[in-house]
């Protein structure tokens, strides 16, 4: 058998079929090149026909290309410029005011600092006119020395003092910022009364429900009385309801028994001071009578009261009042 090729046999039939390896190579390789020219014929004719058809009319491309125009027309052209121009002189400044020789910032900053330690306290708008009379003061002497060219009555000497006009007249906070100081803006406080009218202030706004007229309540006061109900084990919702307890103990009592013509209401969450010995809580409702009823304390303890009673708060925490008045 010859070398290099291949025999099958046929068992029974005697026929042999014989193939070289180089014919069997050369027909894979004509059916692979066969098959891709096939893919890329389809690829080209899927491509020509989305190329061929045109998916905007020509009325659509017509307002496309209108709608281009219009926004290029639109376009500030010269603010753009006027922008670019002005970024590039600020530009310009920044290095000017960044190359400034080290000594310069330095002797700049210690005649600040100078001059800010003239003023007393740190009030800030007093700190702000310290450093713009400086700054008034010395693009002055600057101007001086720049025009006159002689720097004989001044400590500048003239480069320096071409240097720092610009940066003085100009590019103050850039300067600023270039020797290390940052003054706090100065901000303006404007109060506003914008509180409806007859509105009560959060602070004499009772809570609970309305007290009726006849309660006559009062806040911020204490009234003095004999107890027809000890407050320390007698608790009411509400002022109002503690004005109710008044009237209606008034309405019920016995011959002989006192008649409620004052209450007194503890309307804090953290309590009432009081001069005794008792801690008085939240909702306290004390009933009183007195035929001459007369105040313990009213709106605020003074200040010699508070300086021989030091738990005493400023404001009188009570809420008051007297019925049938």
């Amino acid at each position: 058998m010859a070398r290099g090729a291949v025999v099958w046999g046929r068992g029974g039939g005697g026929g042999k079929f014989c193939c070289s390896f180089k014919r069997i190579t050369v027909v894979v390789c004509c059916v692979n090149l066969v098959a891709a020219l096939l893919v890329l014929r389809t690829f080209y004719t899927s491509f020509s026909l989305v190329s061929s058809s045109d998916p905007f009319s020509v009325d659509q491309l017509e307002r496309i290309q209108e709608s281009i125009r219009v926004r290029r027309d639109a376009e500030p052209v010269e603010l753009v410029r006027a922008v670019r121009k002005l970024r590039k002189e600020l530009l310009k400044d920044e290095k000017r005011v960044l190359k400034l020789p080290q000594p310069v910032k330095q002797k700049l900053a210690n005649e600040i600092l100078e001059k800010l330690q003239s003023v007393k306290d740190n009030n800030v708008t007093e700190q702000r006119e310290a450093v713009y009379l400086w700054r008034v003061e010395k693009l002055k002497e600057v101007k001086r020395v720049t025009s006159s060219k002689s720097n004989l009555n001044s400590s500048i000497p003239f480069q320096e003092a071409k240097m720092l006009k610009r940066a003085l007249a100009s590019n103050w906070q850039m300067l600023l910022e270039a020797i290390g100081l940052w003054l706090p803006a100065d901000v303006v406080h404007t109060e506003h009364n914008d509180k409806p009218e007859n509105e009560q202030d959060l602070e004499e706004i009772i809570p609970g429900r309305p007290l009726p007229p006849e309660c006559h309540a009062k806040t911020h006061t204490d009234y003095d009385g004999a107890a027809v109900r000890w407050g320390l084990t007698h608790h009411q919702e509400s002022a109002a309801d503690c004005c109710q307890a008044c009237l209606d103990q008034a309405k019920n009592a016995k011959p002989g028994e006192m008649k409620c013509n004052i209450w007194v209401y503890c309307p804090s969450e953290f309590g009432c001071y009081s001069p005794d010995i008792y801690k008085h809580k939240h909702q306290e409702c004390w009933l009183k009578q007195a035929e001459k009823p007369r105040l313990n304390f009213k709106d605020e303890y003074s200040e010699s009261y508070r300086n021989n009673h030091p738990n005493a708060p400023v404001v009188v925490p009570w809420i008051s009042g007297i019925v049938g008045a």
